[in-house]
């Protein structure tokens, strides 16, 4: 599914998983791959670091900091 979202007077395009291969240039998947590898390169950083970490909660549908002894803050 495509939709597309008003921020301020931008135009951003949501894609689903399903249909980025019929958006996508293969330069747009690497740098997804890159960007998803990043990511994680630095929660797990943080992790290690014993720093907090935000993170999502979509069964709540909620955003959280996730603190280095595992309790979780819910953001309001």
């Amino acid at each position: 599914m495509i939709r597309t979202i008003k921020k301020g007077n931008r135009m951003v395009k949501v894609v689903s998983e399903q249909d980025v291969q019929a958006v996508a240039t293969p330069d747009d998947a690497e740098m997804d791959k890159r960007v998803k590898a990043a990511v994680k390169s630095e929660l797990d950083r943080a992790i290690i670091c014993k720093k907090p970490v935000a993170k999502y909660d979509r069964a709540s549908k909620k955003a959280y900091i996730q603190l280095p002894d595992g309790q979780k803050k819910y953001v309001l």
